[in-house]
């Protein structure tokens, strides 16, 4: 069942076939996404140690979990469909 609901949010996003209010928030989800992804690689080349790689866990804690919760929620919370 989830998979389906997954497959057929990516056919419409391939489609286009998204609502006003889906474009948004999939585009803010991804400039979230791509803005952490940024500030935690200029935060890796400023450091001061010698380390100077991409925090892969900071990215993925402070980016990708905030911006796919809203989706889990509104999968947890949305009213079923009655047939």
């Amino acid at each position: 069942m989830l998979k389906e609901i997954i497959k057929d949010f990516f056919i419409k996003i391939k489609s286009g076939d998204l609502e006003k209010k889906q474009k948004i928030c999939l585009s803010a989800s991804i400039g979230w996404v791509l803005l952490i992804g940024y500030l935690t690689w200029w935060n890796g080349i400023k450091a001061v140690g010698l380390d100077k790689s991409f925090k892969w866990d900071e990215w993925f804690w402070f980016g990708i979990i905030p911006a796919t919760m809203p989706y889990v929620f509104y999968l947890i919370w949305r009213k079923k469909k009655s047939d």
